[in-house]
């Protein structure tokens, strides 16, 4: 089991001057870093890849699709704009090395129509993401499939639907994200949705309730880490939180108030917490 650390608490456009950041990383412990991937023309990928590789830090990264590529879309042009769009940060995740690409890429974050999703959403949708893990799985980048709360989609919430979704996507490399944040707000039991999710589950994000410091909040974490080496996970688990220093973002993620310390607090207490747990599961 690797620990991971999102650079997200830092950045969502990462560059060359966010390498001292990742080398602070290293020495905190972290086996790796999780990259935001927004805009596949936004960083200097190759020159990120030689840091990271002399650092000695493994790399994931998260990815969200913008408006107008939404691969649910009755729009023909809308869902090839998200083929395209998605291809294009697979070819920049497979020059930085990813090992796995994580996020809701099915829609756009905070599209919520005000129902619930159709069986015609969900089939473009199964049919449009095929195309993309097709090209994932010839770049040798796995991809992982994130359910998201009900304030921020209305297309996957739980994991049990998103196994259905990905099981009919039927490309192999293809799974889940298990977020902690998100299951704490929609699943009725922990494990339950763990095994629900079972091997497809092939990326995991540490998440506090609040955002913050993993283990300082109320997440069931004793049954989350027993249930997952119940079902034999050995991927990543990263930490993803998110703080004020960002505005954009903070606005994005609802972060109206400090919610720890210091990033070294956030980081190094999540790392120990995460350790420890999953060594006492």
């Amino acid at each position: 089991m690797k620990v991971g650390m999102n650079l997200l608490l830092w950045t969502a456009v990462p560059k060359e001057e966010h390498i001292p950041v990742c080398r602070q990383i290293k020495q905190w412990g972290f086996d790796g870093v999780e990259l935001p991937m927004f805009d596949p023309g936004a960083s200097p990928w190759k020159a990120l890849a030689a840091a990271l590789d002399d650092l000695g830090l493994g790399r994931t990264a998260t990815v969200v699709v913008p408006p107008m590529a939404s691969s649910v879309s009755p729009d023909p042009k809308v869902r090839a704009a998200a083929v395209d769009f998605l291809k294009k940060i697979i070819d920049a995740a497979k020059i930085v090395g990813i090992e796995t690409l994580a996020g809701p890429m099915y829609s756009p974050v905070g599209e919520l129509p005000g129902r619930p999703r159709t069986s015609d959403e969900w089939k473009r949708s199964v049919e449009t993401l095929r195309t993309v893990a097709e090209h994932a799985r010839a770049a040798g980048v796995a991809l992982a499939v994130e359910p998201l709360n009900r304030f921020e989609t209305y297309f996957l919430n739980c994991t049990a639907d998103t196994a259905r979704f990905v099981d009919e996507v039927n490309v192999p490399g293809c799974g889940i994200l298990y977020d902690t944040f998100h299951a704490n707000i929609e699943e009725k039991d922990i494990p339950t949705a763990i095994r629900a999710g079972g091997k497809r589950i092939n990326h995991v994000h540490i998440s506090e309730n609040d955002r913050s410091t993993p283990g300082e909040g109320h997440v069931h974490w004793k049954e989350t880490f027993a249930a997952l080496k119940q079902i034999g996970y050995d991927g990543w688990m990263v930490i993803e939180a998110f703080g004020q220093a960002l505005p954009e973002l903070a606005g994005a993620t609802k972060i109206w108030r400090a919610m720890f310390p210091s990033t070294e607090h956030l980081a190094t207490r999540g790392l120990k917490f995460t350790r420890e747990s999953w060594a006492k599961a």
